[in-house]
């Protein structure tokens, strides 16, 4: 189960990514925009606010982010759903921080590219922090001999390609491609109680570790990757320094061609 509230801890800089990601989006006047895995909406509503004469709608499989971005004031429209099942055919497909959780998801890309109108554009984004000590931390923990047989087959090595990988993939479908890669340092604030790092992977990465441990053991798990996370992110003038690199593609389909 996702979150919303665990989500929205340090949505200043989730937030950012999404915003310098559509930043490079050309399309002008688009009649449909879909932003797949739009979470609790707020970055969704932005597009609406960007094109208001297009029909936007946020797909996220979670019904609690979805109710969620069902409150707010905007023209954008929700619903729960499947991105596997999603009809490629909207004139911009914005999906932000959500393939690396969807296996398969390089088969799906090339689905969309060739599915999709001519002239649309795809904006993905996706972390690429999983050889971070944060995440080495977080594999340690969970296949070492207390938590191995509950949690150790769930987290994952990298599931995400790099810029070059996903470039290659659609510039094979015809797509013009701008792809890229950031590594953001957020200085996270430390209020003395846990550790920074920690609360930010429990919005994200410890959300399936959670759901396969009991009441009694999350704790403990919880308290010993927090030993490894103060170790490799030590607190530094009441800030801690987490450097985050995500990726980045930008891709636009190729126009309609007449035959002359």
């Amino acid at each position: 189960m996702w979150d919303p509230a665990v989500y929205h801890r340090y949505g200043a800089e989730r937030s950012r990514p999404f915003f310098d990601l559509t930043a490079r989006i050309g399309a002008t006047r688009p009649a449909t925009v879909t932003d797949l895995g739009c979470g609790p909406g707020e970055l969704t509503a932005s597009l609406a606010e960007r094109w208001p004469d297009a029909t936007v709608t946020g797909i996220d499989s979670s019904p609690e982010m979805i109710a969620r971005a069902r409150t707010l004031d905007t023209p954008a429209e929700f619903r729960v759903g499947d991105l596997r099942d999603w009809t490629p055919d909207a004139d911009v497909l914005v999906t932000n921080a959500t393939l690396q959780w969807v296996p398969g998801h390089r088969e799906l890309l090339t689905r969309w590219a060739t599915g999709m109108p001519p002239g649309a554009w795809i904006a993905m984004q996706v972390p690429g922090n999983f050889g971070a000590p944060s995440h080495r931390a977080l594999r340690e923990v969970a296949r070492g001999p207390r938590f191995a047989g509950t949690v150790g087959d769930v987290v994952r090595e990298a599931p995400v390609d790099d810029p070059v990988g996903y470039a290659d993939l659609l510039v094979a479908t015809g797509a013009t491609v701008d792809a890229w890669e950031t590594t953001y340092v957020h200085l996270l604030p430390d209020d003395g109680g846990d550790h920074p790092v920690l609360r930010w992977m429990e919005g994200t990465a410890l959300r399936p570790v959670k759901a396969a441990l009991d009441d009694d053991a999350w704790p403990e798990f919880r308290a010993a990757l927090g030993e490894r996370l103060a170790a490799a992110y030590p607190v530094r003038h009441s800030v801690v320094a987490f450097p985050f690199r995500r990726i980045f593609v930008v891709a636009q389909l190729p126009p309609e061609t007449t035959n002359g």
